[in-house]
């Protein structure tokens, strides 16, 4: 009776043992919150990080300037934004930040034109005075110069923009002031701005919607989101005047030349870039984490995935139109993740 007694607490043991290391062992949940501009890639890279380590990381795709609000506030273990912070954000934050550049995307001039379909050319100075407010209709005779042959309606054009803090803005009205002195004065470039005209869309998914559903409309999504929603989007005019459309060529075009300028600083803007194969509004977005990770266990689990993104991770952005990061800014992150120290 003493034996059994003996071997049934000595199984019990074993499995409160077991129970207790199997709790030690389990991967660690990693919190994230920011940019919707690369929310489509970053879905999958956690998706496929997951199965292959079992961390797990909850991403909430709230726009750049949530995510760097959480960052601040220290309610996530990175935030995710297309803005790099200013100097003036950097100031603010409790403890030094790193920026780890992901990836690099477009942002595509979507519209939505019935009896036209592809086919649409527009310029920066266009683009400008249609966000303006300035050019009303698709028949007026700036965008007619720009499309020879193409029959325009006398139709109202519905414009939509972000309602939130976005680094998709912030690329989009980055470019807008490079193309426009009227823009670049009287509205500026900011993930958040007063928009003359249109209405506002929350994320780059709330802007697609908008215009998929009004006829004549008009909008800025990252081509990822484009593609997703069946979207047309524009050929822009580039610095070498040039008409060249969203992709993964043209994107890689305007990313290759910022290599030298990101070894000064992370922090660069790529739109309106010089070269003839260049699309002028694309731009890099950015992991923002601390340099001094809090807790050990996430720090370093959040230290290997970086490790994985930046290796393996790349070779899952073209299927999703996002353009891998040149050779010389991956070694540029990887020094930067070195010295990110857990616990």
């Amino acid at each position: 009776m003493t034996c059994k007694r003996s071997v049934k607490w000595g199984l019990g043991a074993v499995l409160a043992a077991l129970s207790a290391l199997s709790g030690a062992l389990a991967a660690p949940t990693l919190n994230g919150a920011g940019a919707t501009f690369p929310y489509p890639l970053y879905s999958k890279w956690f998706d496929v990080y997951a199965q292959k380590t079992g961390v797990r990381i909850n991403y909430q795709s709230i726009g750049s300037g949530g995510g760097i609000k959480a960052v601040q506030a220290h309610t996530v273990d990175f935030g995710a934004s297309d803005a790099p912070l200013s100097d003036e954000e950097i100031k603010q934050m409790p403890a030094p930040v790193v920026h780890i550049p992901t990836v690099a995307g477009a942002v595509a001039v979507v519209y939505n034109l019935p009896g036209v379909g592809t086919g649409l050319k527009l310029d920066g100075a266009t683009l400008a005075n249609i966000y303006l407010g300035k050019i009303k209709n698709w028949n007026d005779a700036r965008i007619v110069a720009l499309n020879r042959g193409l029959r325009l309606p006398s139709r109202a054009i519905a414009v939509a923009h972000r309602s939130d803090g976005s680094g998709t803005s912030y690329i989009y009205t980055n470019y807008l002031a490079a193309v426009s002195p009227e823009w670049k004065t009287k509205v500026g470039a900011g993930k958040s701005v007063n928009w003359p005209a249109g209405v506002g869309g929350k994320g780059n998914e709330g802007v697609a919607g908008l215009v998929r559903q009004l006829p004549g409309g008009i909008g800025y999504v990252e081509l990822a989101y484009a593609l997703q929603n069946h979207l047309t989007y524009a050929a822009m005019r580039n610095a070498s005047g040039r008409f060249t459309a969203p992709n993964l060529q043209t994107t890689a075009a305007a990313a290759a030349g910022a290599v030298p300028a990101m070894k000064r600083d992370i922090r660069v803007s790529i739109v309106n870039a010089k070269g003839p194969n260049v699309y002028p509004i694309a731009g890099f977005t950015y992991l923002l984490a601390y340099r001094q990770l809090g807790d050990a266990e996430r720090g370093k689990a959040l230290i290997g995935f970086l490790n994985w993104a930046l290796r393996d991770g790349q070779k899952l952005a073209p299927a999703l139109m996002y353009v891998p990061l040149p050779a010389g800014v991956v070694a540029l992150n990887q020094r930067t993740v070195k010295t990110l120290r857990a616990g």
